[in-house]
This record gives structure tokens, sequence and C-alpha cells, in this order.
């Protein structure tokens, strides 16, 4: 089942699935730098009343599952949790990262993204569910 959120005049449930990608898919990240940017996506997205479900990844990529909450624009927030977390990550290993990367403006994280939406039912079960309300299309 389910669980739904509730704000001051909505509910909901909103998960998606994220992807970041490190830029030219080098192998930079480490186990530790994935623990740091647990850390940094759990109070960015705090901040956006939403929530970190489940992080992991490799050396090139690290996968999320975000509760987000409706205020806000994903586009903004995906952008908000690379650049907070690219930030960290140059700061706390700075050596590990210039093998990889050269330049203050090198990015860490590639410019694409995948984000896939997730929920409890199927969309062939919300479609019938909608079709059979009165006034459905057959």
């Amino acid at each position: 089942m389910t669980k739904l959120r509730s704000g001051a005049h909505s509910v909901f449930s909103i998960h998606l699935h994220v992807v970041f990608v490190t830029k030219y898919r080098r192998q930079v990240l480490t186990q530790e730098m994935i623990r740091d940017c647990q850390e940094v996506f759990d109070r960015v997205l705090e901040v956006n009343q939403s929530k970190l479900l489940e992080c992991n990844g490799e050396p090139d990529h690290l996968h999320l599952l975000l509760d987000i909450h409706p205020n806000n624009n994903i586009s903004d927030l995906i952008g908000s949790l690379k650049s907070a977390s690219s930030r960290v990550l140059r700061r706390k290993y700075p050596s590990e990262i210039s093998r990889f990367y050269w330049g203050k403006s090198a990015k860490l994280w590639h410019d694409s993204k995948c984000i896939v939406s997730c929920g409890g039912a199927s969309l062939d079960t919300v479609k019938r569910y909608i079709q059979e309300q009165s006034g459905g299309r057959e």
C-alpha cells in the first residue's frame, strides 16, 4: 500500500528514481564519497521538504530513490543535489578528484540525468482506474 504524505493543501506520494553519472563516466567515486553524498542529499532534501529513501552507486554513477514534495521543481531540486554534492566532494577529496578532473570549474557530474517516476501501481492499473470513472473513455 502506498503511504501518502500531506501538506497544507495536498496529499501526495511522489517517488523518483534518479541516476547521476560522473562526467566522462570517470571511475572517481569511492564508498566513502558515496556516504558523504548521502549526507549532503539528506540535508538538501530536508530543506526542500523531501526525503532520500535509498542511495547507492558505483565508481561512475549514483542511484537515488527520492520522496519529493509537490512544491519542488524537479529540475531545480536535481540541480541543487548535484551542485551541493560536487562542492562538498571537491572540498573534502581534492587530491582524489583532481586525478580525474582539472580546474576549479570542471564539473563532477555529467549535465544529463535519468529521472524515472515510480509508485505502487502500474500505469495500466492507473489507466484502467481512470477509464472506469464515470465519463471515462472506452
